[in-house]
């Protein structure tokens, strides 16, 4: 069954919230349903459908053998990111982007290899039985800060197949590079946001939790369907070996 988002859910978890008026973006004028005060009130009749639109390209991105990666290095946004990612075994980036994290592959898979390597060393015991005590220690912090840039990535072969990125501003950096690389961005978009900066702009409130834990579950959820879809052509092929 497809995954839908619910306007109840999105309303309750706060998501019409915009910014102030003086600080918002004329492109977004098709998804204002009003003013509050000084502040937007986002129309979440437009998220709802953009979710519509954008949640089967997700679930569709998984079933083809694809990655999706989760982008939200916002302080308040990056635990759930990554606990978002983690629980559907996406890559994710939550802290600083990196430039030519996308772009620059020969650089970043040579820092990933290099992690890998000393990962490796550490748990066999090889740099224990080369180094001091002092040396492995230093050893460690060098793989506990590669882990820190490259660790949601380390297992990302080539390039992701959709990039979602939770708000478009701070991750400006990751938008460019997708979008240099021809890569379809979903973004979710504020009032304050140029919604033609991604492919698949989603309206909706890009700093309160609640809103981006909703957003996430829905992205999460169209994952899931999608692994399902991709496993049943391995089970049908089990099935057939069988009779």
């Amino acid at each position: 069954m497809a995954v839908t988002a619910d306007i109840k859910a999105l309303y309750e978890a706060g998501a019409h919230f915009g910014h102030k008026t003086s600080r918002w973006h004329p492109k977004m004028a098709p998804y204002i349903h009003s003013k509050r005060g000084d502040s937007h009130i986002i129309n979440l009749e437009t998220t709802v459908a953009a979710f519509d639109e954008v949640l089967p390209l997700v679930t569709k991105t998984i079933a083809a053998g694809k990655k999706v990666l989760f982008v939200g290095t916002k302080k308040q946004a990056k635990d759930a990111v990554r606990q978002a990612a983690e629980s559907v075994d996406q890559p994710f980036v939550t802290e600083r982007w990196i430039g030519g994290m996308l772009t620059n592959a020969e650089t970043i898979t040579r820092q990933i290899r290099k992690l890998r390597d000393l990962e490796k060393r550490m748990a066999s015991g090889d740099l224990e039985k080369r180094y001091n005590k002092l040396e492995v220690q230093r050893f460690q912090e060098e793989i506990d800060l590669l882990n820190l840039k490259y660790g949601g990535i380390k297992d990302l072969s080539g390039k992701p197949g959709l990039v979602v990125v939770l708000d478009t501003l701070t991750d400006i950096n990751a938008v460019r590079e997708a979008n240099n690389l021809h890569i379809p961005v979903v973004g979710i978009v504020d009032s304050n946001t140029n919604p033609e900066t991604v492919t698949h702009p989603i309206p909706g409130n890009d700093d309160a939790l609640k809103a981006i834990e909703a957003y996430l579950d829905l992205f999460v959820a169209a994952v899931r369907d999608g692994a399902a879809g991709a496993d049943k052509p391995e089970k049908n092929v089990e099935a057939k070996k069988e009779s």
